[in-house]
């Protein structure tokens, strides 16, 4: 039984996410969450009490996987711009995307509950950037990336990846995502 209620409940987090990826918490009803999931309002309210609840739970599960996911590229195999590579491609795939936009939408929306913003404000830029920075200044010491800042370098990586996964949210089918490679030119030492 125990495992029914679980499935149930990750069924209805994924719809969430889904929903509030696309219209944020203000433009998402409860209503909307229950049918992207297949269920009855009435069996969504068993799992959660309020589209509040629910959208922190989202949040902080987000922020949990992101820094989850960015710290497991140390156990991967291969040189600081092998692991970016898998890294890049990784943060660009389609779940990831829905993530990202919800937590942008708990960055940016004026009705978020006052739990999600303190999940946001704990986990700025800087505590991505300080997981980051020791593979980046790896990479510069074995000569694969540019000398600049490490810093400066993954707000730029960041900021770039960022703005690739609102573009694409949408799934433009005329948009073409720019292959790993061609993303990464810029933290690459030239040659």
């Amino acid at each position: 039984m125990q495992q029914i209620r679980d499935e149930r409940k990750e069924q209805i987090i994924e719809a969430a996410l889904r929903v509030f990826a696309r219209r944020g918490i203000i433009g998402t009803k409860m209503s909307m969450i229950a049918s992207e999931a297949g269920i009855s309002a009435g069996l969504l309210y068993r799992y959660f009490d309020s589209k509040d609840e629910l959208f922190i739970t989202l949040v902080q599960k987000a922020v949990d996987e992101s820094i989850a996911g960015i710290k497991s590229i140390y156990q991967l195999p291969g040189s600081p711009l092998e692991k970016i590579k898998t890294l890049t491609a990784e943060i660009l795939n389609e779940g990831s995307q829905l993530y990202f936009m919800l937590m942008h939408h708990a960055r940016t929306s004026d009705e978020v509950p006052i739990t999600a913003k303190k999940i946001i404000e704990e986990n700025t830029m800087e505590t991505y950037i300080d997981i980051l920075e020791p593979l980046f200044i790896e990479g510069q010491k074995s000569g694969e990336f540019a000398k600049d800042n490490p810093g400066e370098l993954i707000s730029c990586y960041l900021s770039l990846l960022s703005g690739l996964m609102t573009l694409n949210i949408q799934g433009d089918e005329n948009y073409q995502m720019p292959k790993v490679d061609f993303l990464l030119r810029f933290i690459v030492r030239p040659s």
